[in-house]
């Protein structure tokens, strides 16, 4: 993934770590771009600036989630492997992350709000199911099967 992008829209939010015996609380930007209408990314850090640049080249690091995945995670459990979501019992405003990788794996607790509200701006920049045709799959196809040949849009 490039380190540096300027997200369409980007909502700051506080997760929670959860460790075996203390949380910790973690800095991180959810960001969302008509450009890739499919996805959201979560950047974790301080990697965003007062010109919405999110730049990872400080540490951060940052996810690629299905923006479907994130709504439906507000409902009940979703996700496999890498990547799951699922709503807490109980408690109306915690949503809990977990996220894997090979070098390790964490959980993290976040508000479920702030995710809802997230979401519906990102509805109010491209509504659900309308995601297609924001996007040239002949270029995108051609940039596939050209060996990863330059990408038109600078992607």
């Amino acid at each position: 993934m490039r380190s540096g992008w300027t997200p369409g829209y980007s909502s700051p939010l506080t997760l929670q770590l959860v460790g075996p015996q203390s949380w910790t609380e973690v800095p991180a930007l959810l960001c969302y771009d008509a450009a890739d209408p499919f996805a959201v990314r979560i950047a974790f850090g301080d990697v965003g600036d007062e010109n919405g640049v999110v730049d990872l080249d400080e540490g951060g690091i940052a996810w690629l989630l299905s923006r479907e995945l994130l709504q439906a995670g507000l409902q009940a459990p979703t996700g496999d492997g890498d990547v799951r979501l699922w709503p807490a019992y109980g408690a109306t405003d915690v949503l809990f992350l977990h996220l894997r990788a090979p070098s390790g794996e964490a959980l993290f607790e976040l508000s479920r709000a702030t995710v809802a509200a997230f979401l519906r701006h990102t509805e109010a920049l491209v509504p659900s199911g309308s995601e297609s045709g924001l996007l040239d799959l002949d270029d995108e196809l051609h940039v596939l099967l050209s060996n990863g040949g330059a990408d038109p849009s600078g992607r």
